[in-house]
């Protein structure tokens, strides 16, 4: 009575549903890496070394519980046959994944493969997420009692002797060299002391510091890489939050703010449990007419940083090098390239997931379209990049620090290089013009995209609201009116 334990986007042995259930019996824990998933345009090698770091922890973890991962290379039905023919394996636990498109398509060839077979595929749920939810209405409560839950204890493992295999490389799956020098490291332990040092002292300005990535770095949680890939649950932080907010501390505020942020996490994520298909499609299905160009020049910019716009382009560096970035920082990022700049969200979401070692697809694809303005429920935030920078960088040091070309360009004229008269001596050369007049583009695209609120179908807001947008709860919103939903659904929502 085998069972075969298939990790995914849960790399622990802590607070594991699937992990618990599997124990009952024999069991052999699997992780597979797909190169097909790995050759899809949101993956990338920083994310991959950030797995296998994570991997190799959690085969130390599992080895002391009694059964190491097993670890293959290969495509995941024919991965799950082979093991399941030389080990009598009668079981297959795993984790409800709420991933892209192409794990969609991939968990329903696992699930036909499983029936033919006559293998029952118990999927479980590690966070507040739920599979075929009926209405919004009751989304809040359940996702609030499946994370007040006490988190699951160790178990004791036992199964067959089978050769673990290899961690395989970046390159060994075919991914393409990916510089990031300042990744964080990837491993339950590291999550481990990012939480203790938020919970400690590190979050005490986190609702003040959240929107510079002068001072976001040090005072979020950096947990986002270890929920995406599951090194700690948010069941577990959600607890360990709960009982700092208990404890005599001077700033119970920040606390309360992380864990709304926590719930608010769980909310995004279900919008692509119940709609896969935003990772392509407008959500308003009416944005798909604003035709948004596919201007290469302008996009090669963009994503190297080299747009003449310097605040826009010190953070495009910034996270180039580190794989991350503060959530009103993401957010300019998109709304620069899906307005002035005129760029299809699907290029630019594409760039950006391969870049965040924290890609989350069910956070991710529903706010890059929200920072599009594809929503149809969301009013549109058009950043200005000159004014975040004046706002966010008054003295111009994180500009600086990731644009040393613009070292003589006095304080004033940071931000808009090309207002100094020195400016003949350095665009075009050291540092690009700008691809965009901003005021001109700017206005171009607030015409495009509020005409198309104002020829909106009625009928499907209506619908988008009923299936997406967030019920009444004092962490969202206190009134269900469409109006007030509206409002709710476009707060800043996740910044971990």
């Amino acid at each position: 009575m085998t069972a075969l334990l298939w990790f995914k986007r849960d790399l622990r042995a802590h607070d594991h549903p699937a992990l618990t259930l599997a124990a009952q019996g024999p069991v052999i824990p699997l992780y597979i890496a797909e190169p097909g998933l790995w050759a899809q345009p949101d993956a990338s090698a920083r994310q991959w070394e950030f797995i296998a770091e994570s991997l190799s922890e959690l085969r130390a973890a599992l080895a002391e519980l009694g059964a190491p991962l097993v670890i293959r290379v290969g495509e995941a039905v024919e991965v799950l046959a082979r093991l399941a023919r030389s080990h009598k394996v009668t079981r297959l636990v795993s984790h409800e994944e709420t991933g892209s498109l192409w794990t969609y398509a991939r968990d329903r060839r696992v699930a036909a493969w499983a029936r033919a077979e006559g293998i029952p595929w118990d999927e479980l749920p590690q966070q507040g997420v739920i599979r075929r939810l009926k209405s919004r209405d009751s989304w809040a409560k359940a996702r609030d009692a499946f994370t007040r839950a006490d988190p699951l204890p160790a178990v004791t493992l036992h199964g067959p002797a089978v050769e673990p295999g290899p961690i395989p490389t970046a390159r060994g799956l075919g991914l393409a060299p990916d510089p990031c020098p300042h990744r964080q490291t990837g491993g339950r332990a590291q999550g481990l002391l990012l939480l203790d040092s938020f919970l400690a002292t590190r979050g005490a300005p986190y609702r003040a510091a959240m929107s510079s990535p002068l001072t976001a770095e040090r005072a979020c949680s950096r947990l986002s890489p270890h929920f995406a890939w599951g090194t700690l649950s948010v069941r577990e932080v959600t607890r360990a939050t709960a009982e700092a907010e208990r404890r005599p501390a001077p700033w119970p505020q920040a606390l309360s703010a992380f864990g709304a942020r926590l719930a608010w996490r769980d909310h995004f994520i279900q919008k692509l449990e119940d709609q896969p298909d935003i990772e392509t499609t407008c959500l308003h299905r009416a944005a798909e007419g604003l035709q948004r160009g596919q201007n290469a020049a302008r996009l090669a910019a963009w994503t190297k940083g080299e747009t003449g716009f310097p605040f826009l382009d010190a953070c495009i560096r910034h996270l180039r090098a580190t794989g991350w970035l503060n959530f009103r920082m993401r957010a300019m990022l998109v709304s620069v390239a899906s307005y002035p700049f005129w760029l299809d969200w699907r290029a630019t979401g594409a760039v950006l997931a391969r870049a965040f070692t924290d890609y989350e697809p069910g956070i991710h694809w529903p706010q890059v379209q929200m920072q599009s303005g594809t929503t149809g429920i969301n009013t549109p935030r058009i950043y200005n990049p000159v004014k975040q920078g004046l706002d966010h960088d008054p003295q111009g040091v994180f500009t600086r620090r990731w644009l040393p070309e613009l070292a003589d360009v006095p304080l004033a004229h940071l931000q808009e290089p090309w207002r100094w008269e020195g400016a003949r001596h350095l665009l075009g050369r050291r540092y690009p013009e700008p691809v965009v007049d901003l005021t001109t583009a700017t206005r171009a695209a607030k015409d495009a995209i509020f005409g198309l609120r104002k020829r909106a179908d009625r009928v499907e807001i209506d619908e988008i609201i009923a299936r997406h947008a967030s019920r009444a709860d004092p962490r969202f919103v206190n009134d269900r009116s469409p109006r007030r939903a509206r409002h709710a659904a476009g707060q800043l929502s996740f910044d971990l």
